[in-house]
């Protein structure tokens, strides 16, 4: 009797410990997010309507804070997937309809990653290459167009990220409604701010809409990571 209480005790805190496992996961990845922005901002990088001497001069005297921050999206774009990976499992074991919405996070997260490792390739560039030369060169300008572009891009793959996994998660119970709706409004931002990549790229402040985006998907992972370890 006393060993059957006992597997009953081990096949209840398995599903318990991936739950709060699939929380620290998203916890780490809005830390790491909100830790690369920071470094981001506190060193003055440049907006993408910035004067690419501007831009040079900074990639130029921010070598470290680049560094950094490339260094923190290498960390958190793998646990990114191992958190959608994870949520996926739970969400499968709990029923409930949500199935489908994590697989498309899944993928859309895979699809995010590239995109995010462009970005962050090419601001390596710029950092490794400012410096060189007395005056920016077209080949400066078009690599950072194209990181702006790029970054204008993967806001739509966040976006399905964001609204797959509020929606599988709500529709397992792992979460309220109130997180599902922000999930929906938060996606659809960072939706809209990609159809206007060409604009965003130009320095348009419809970036600030993909911002506002952005915002509700951490907000939305601390959330539910505080949930799921405190299940």
């Amino acid at each position: 009797m006393e060993s059957l209480k006992g597997a009953g005790k081990i096949r209840t805190r398995g599903p318990v410990a991936r739950g709060r496992s699939v929380g620290a996961a998203a916890l780490a990845v809005a830390v790491a997010v909100i830790a690369e922005n920071a470094v981001l901002a506190v060193s003055g990088a440049p907006t993408y309507g910035a004067p690419m001497k501007e831009v040079m001069a900074y990639y130029a005297a921010n070598r470290a804070s680049v560094a950094i921050a490339s260094g923190l999206v290498a960390v958190y774009l793998p646990v990114l997937l191992m958190f959608l990976s994870g949520l996926q499992g739970l969400v499968e074991r709990r029923g409930g309809g949500g199935a489908d919405w994590a697989r498309l996070a899944v993928a859309a997260g895979a699809s995010l990653s590239a995109g995010f490792v462009l970005v962050n390739v090419l601001q390596v560039g710029l950092a490794l290459s400012a410096g060189q030369l007395a005056e920016p060169t077209p080949a400066d300008e078009l690599v950072w167009r194209i990181h702006a572009a790029a970054f204008g891009l993967a806001l739509p793959m966040l976006g399905a990220t964001f609204v797959g996994t509020a929606l599988a998660a709500h529709a397992s119970g792992l979460t309220p409604a109130w997180q599902r709706l922000l999930g929906l409004v938060g996606g659809g931002l960072l939706v809209v701010a990609g159809i206007g990549n060409l604009a965003l790229a130009d320095g348009s402040p419809l970036v600030f809409v993909g911002l506002l985006g952005f915002a509700s998907w951490l907000a939305w992972l601390i959330v539910t990571g505080v949930r799921l370890v405190r299940s």
